[in-house]
């Protein structure tokens, strides 16, 4: 079976210039890029062009690996020759590598699949040609990705938001930064936010701040308050609690409230209490119960017990008893038998 690293040992001027992923069951050709994404990605017929990018981590593993650990990527669907990469065959990085592999499908001259996978990820081509690029620059994929991060397919435009957020380098964080401006279409803006927490850091959390701040639509906010809450940042915290007490959306700030418990336990327990005793929509209160009974129980019930004996707001304090009566706590039973025998 060929691959492109097969097909290289006549070229190796070129395999200088850039790694190679592991192609298999395609007619495989080797370019270098000229520069011009118009002349290069032209293709009546289906055909895949990959290139290879410096990626922002060494931790992620982007494949296809099904439950006995084989892995590998079908392109066009299934693997049609029935061979599949394995862990154990597969050399094993350390550390991870920080490279991976832009896959483009062209069909007519126009993109229409755009995937990232892990440069050592087996991949089939469905017998399609597979054209590598060598010569990309990070800047050069970065700038034409941003043009398809705005088609009018959601496949395509997705594809390109996820491989942004993955280039190593601050020109990534400038091009994110820019899809998340609020001119820019609002899907365009949720899918920019969910990948600024999951990705991007400590310029990811500043970006979100900025989203929260700024952007008009609460469907966004609500994207961003979510990408706070999968952010590894601790400076997303502060973001997460700052949303829940003031942004202007009362579903924003309860789903911000939300998150805080699953996220920061103990650490949210004084924000979530104050949304119950404090905050003007009935809803959010009613979230911020919910959200103490996903507390830990030591810091959760206490809490609950209190609001079931002092908050005013009638719809609270129903929830505050309904959430006691689904711990099944001994504190809470006490607390039942307590108010029943009165």
């Amino acid at each position: 079976m060929k691959t492109l690293a097969l097909l290289l040992v006549s070229v190796p001027a070129l395999v200088a210039q850039a790694p190679q992923s592991d192609i298999r069951n395609a007619k495989l050709e080797v370019r270098v890029f000229s520069g011009d994404w118009a002349s290069t990605l032209r293709s009546g017929p289906p055909a895949w062009f990959g290139y290879a990018v410096k990626t922002i981590r060494k931790d992620s593993e982007n494949c296809c690996w099904n439950g006995n650990g084989r892995g590998g990527c079908g392109l066009e669907g299934n693997w049609t020759d029935g061979s599949i990469g394995t862990r154990p065959n597969t050399p094993v990085q350390l550390e991870g590598s920080d490279m991976a592999a832009v896959l483009l499908r062209v069909e007519n001259n126009a993109v229409g699949k755009v995937h990232l996978y892990s440069l050592h990820c087996p991949l089939d081509a469905g017998g399609l040609p597979f054209i590598w690029l060598n010569g990309v620059s990070n800047t050069a994929s970065i700038a034409y990705l941003k043009t398809l991060a705005a088609s009018d397919s959601n496949h395509v435009a997705d594809g390109a938001i996820f491989a942004i957020s993955q280039h190593a380098g601050v020109e990534a964080d400038a091009v994110l930064a820019d899809l998340a401006k609020p001119q820019q279409p609002e899907r365009v803006r949720e899918k920019v936010a969910f990948w600024l927490g999951a990705s991007r850091e400590a310029p990811g959390v500043v970006m979100l701040k900025n989203m929260l701040a700024n952007d008009p639509s609460s469907k966004v906010r609500d994207k961003a308050v979510f990408a706070l809450s999968v952010s590894k940042q601790p400076e997303a915290l502060d973001e997460l609690i700052r949303a829940a007490k003031s942004d202007s959306s009362a579903h924003v700030r309860g789903q911000a409230i939300f998150w805080l418990a699953q996220k920061a336990g103990k650490q949210a327990a004084s924000t979530i209490k104050d949304a119950v005793e404090n905050d003007p929509d009935t809803e959010v209160k009613k979230r911020a119960v919910f959200a103490l009974s996903q507390l830990p129980k030591d810091e959760g019930i206490p809490k609950l017990i209190e609001i079931a004996r002092t908050q005013r707001n009638p719809e609270a304090r129903k929830q505050a008893f309904f959430w006691l009566g689904q711990s099944q706590d001994p504190r809470a039973l006490a607390f039942f038998q307590e108010i029943l025998s009165k």
